[in-house]
């Protein structure tokens, strides 16, 4: 019966070379799609691309140098090169969207370094770039376009970040360095303050001392002022004595002449010649003279007993001076020994104060990073883009185009056995007449288009191994499940053809556009609503698909394993159902056997 049916099928040249064409359909349909989609991303820089850059850059203004993050920006895109990127004006970038010219456009406005700049000012805005878009060009050239941005956004804000954390990095740096200097002016005030504090511990023993020492000095300058008034009195009393003896020699020494006179008188009265008076005053002179002598002898000791009195009154006022003295001292160095005491207490304080501050500042030059200009950049570039993205690949596609392979060729599979039944007749009506065994017409017309599937699937993996250098972990499992899903689709196509005929071809083509939705080819199936994601778990192309990455990308082989239980489960399902709709065709004539289909 195959044969039969491959001598029928290759009967003419017209039939031969429809029968390659509907065997290429697979290989033309996914190849040239998986061809066409093999790397888009590669391509971006041929997208064609609007830059608009407005803006006007913002002055140097005090520490702050002059800044123009616009230009600098398109400088970056410009050189990158990530797009076809072509600067315009705002109008003609409007003009060309509008146009179609181009596929989006990135405008960085006039304000846009004003606006980074004021992160620093009173008045802080965020910077914006504007996306202008027209989805009548292409909605995911608009997609790609807010990506773009995005990374645009992205890159900006760590230019911003990266400048922002180096200025303060750096300014942490001054402020460690002055630190720094307070701490050692902080320790030498430390020191100071404990010098200070022994030298009041003397100064207070010292003043302790002088206190007692003005109180003793204070009570004996009493002692002194009361002797001195003591001998002041005395001195006095000498002193009036003394000057009444001196008025008396002086008196007596002033009336020398007069009883001379009067002693020569008189020894005249007596008939003395004046010889014998000149003779007897002779003998009397030398007693004036001692008399003389002793006057000034006593009028100088008066003068000294005189100065010593008044010396002594003197001495008894100082006295009681100094005893005055002495006792304002000694409540002042009373005071003293107190005030001291304050100070010395003050001074522990002060102390105590200034090693806290050495030891406090000390800890903020701890905790603030001693770092040279280098590490600081490297921590400003950190702070401004802290996180990066390390991505381990358990299994990796390669390309764009490798990761839709198992979706394709799996649709591919379909396609190519569902336009095989187009042409091959799913049973044989002569071995349904002649009574064959329902299961050898059931392998006949199940064998017939799987065969042509596996030689279309073979074909089809030649060409994404050589045509589009598709690397495969698993190359011959990847092969078997290819053949096992084009003999599975055959089974299930064959089920519905022998069931309901043209409208089951039909409703093939139905289940191929289900299962284009819901086997999880593109967006993952989880993405699916209900009920589509229920039907990914049940129709067969989920499977192929899975089984297809797990053996293509060097997957789990035991997911891969049961994937193809699956698969063989829903051949062997089909093949027993067609089966079945085979022996009720050798048993019984219907309506549709006798009357032809509606659709074919």
């Amino acid at each position: 019966m195959i044969a039969a049916e491959l001598r029928r099928l290759t009967s003419t040249r017209m039939s031969v070379i429809a029968l390659v064409a509907l065997v290429l359909v697979p290989v033309l349909y996914g190849g040239l799609y998986l061809w066409a989609n093999q790397d888009p991303y590669a391509s971006f820089d041929r997208i064609p691309v609007a830059l608009v850059e407005a803006d006007t850059g913002v002055a140097a203004s005090g520490d702050e140098p002059a800044a123009d993050y616009g230009k600098q920006i398109a400088d970056e895109l410009l050189d990158g090169a990530a797009f076809d990127w072509r600067p315009m004006s705002t109008a003609a970038a409007q003009d060309a969207l509008e146009a179609g010219t181009v596929d989006f456009a990135v405008v960085i406005p006039a304000d846009f370094s004003d606006a980074l700049a004021s992160a620093a000012g009173d008045d802080p805005r965020q910077a914006t770039i504007r996306l202008e878009t027209s989805d009548a060009n292409n909605y995911l050239a608009s997609t790609i376009g807010a990506q773009a941005v995005e990374k645009i956004r992205a890159s900006v804000a760590r230019l911003v970040g990266e400048q922002a954390a180096g200025r303060l990095l750096d300014g942490l740096a001054d402020v460690r360095v002055q630190l720094g200097t307070a701490v050692d002016g902080a320790s030498q005030l430390a020191d100071g303050a404990v010098q200070a504090v022994d030298g009041a511990a003397q100064l207070q023993s010292g003043a302790g001392r002088l206190a007692d020492g003005t109180a003793t000095l204070a009570a004996g300058a009493h002692d002194v002022a009361s002797g001195a008034q003591q001998v002041a009195a005395g001195t006095q009393t000498i002193a009036g004595y003394a000057d009444r003896a001196g008025t008396a020699v002086q008196s007596a020494t002033d009336a020398l002449p007069r009883a001379r006179a009067d002693i020569a008188a008189a020894l005249a009265d007596q008939g003395l010649d004046q010889t014998d008076i000149d003779a007897v005053l002779a003998q009397l002179d030398p007693l004036a003279a001692d008399l003389r002598q002793g006057n000034d002898t006593v009028q100088s000791a008066v003068g000294r007993v005189d100065a010593l009195a008044s010396g002594a009154a003197q001495v008894a006022a100082g006295a009681g001076q100094v005893a005055s003295g002495a006792d304002s001292a000694a409540n002042g160095s009373a005071q003293l020994s107190g005030g001291v005491a304050t100070l010395a207490d003050g001074l522990g304080t002060l102390a105590d104060g200034t090693a806290q501050l050495r030891d406090g500042l000390q800890t903020g030059v701890d905790g603030i990073p001693d770092s040279t200009a280098d590490q600081r950049e490297r921590q400003a570039q950190t702070i401004a883009d802290p996180v990066a993205v390390a991505s381990d690949e358990l299994t990796a596609a390669g390309d764009y185009g490798a990761g839709l392979a198992p979706f394709f060729a799996a649709l591919a599979g379909w396609i190519g056995i569902y336009a095989l039944f187009l042409i091959v007749k799913p049973v044989s009506r002569r071995a349904v007449t002649a009574l064959h065994s329902p299961i050898r017409v059931t392998a006949a017309g199940w064998l017939t288009p799987a065969l042509l599937g596996g030689i279309q699937m073979i074909a089809l993996f030649g060409v994404l191994a050589v045509a589009l250098g598709f690397s495969f972990a698993n190359p011959l499992g990847t092969l078997g499940v290819m053949v096992l899903a084009s003999f599975t689709y055959a089974a299930v196509i064959l089920a519905l053809n022998v069931w309901l005929g043209s409208v089951g071809q039909f409703l093939g083509l139905v289940l191929m556009v289900v299962q284009l939705v819901t086997a999880g080819g593109t967006f993952p199936w989880q993405t699916l609503p209900e009920p589509l994601s229920s039907l990914h778990h049940v129709l067969p192309m989920g499977y192929v698909v899975d089984a297809m990455r797990q053996l293509m990308y060097g997957g789990a082989f035991e997911r891969a394993g049961m994937d193809v239980l699956v698969l063989v489960g829903w051949m062997l399902a089909a093949l027993a159902i067609a089966a079945l709709g085979v022996t009720r065709m050798t048993h019984f004539r219907t309506l549709r056997d006798l009357q032809p289909s509606l659709i074919g």
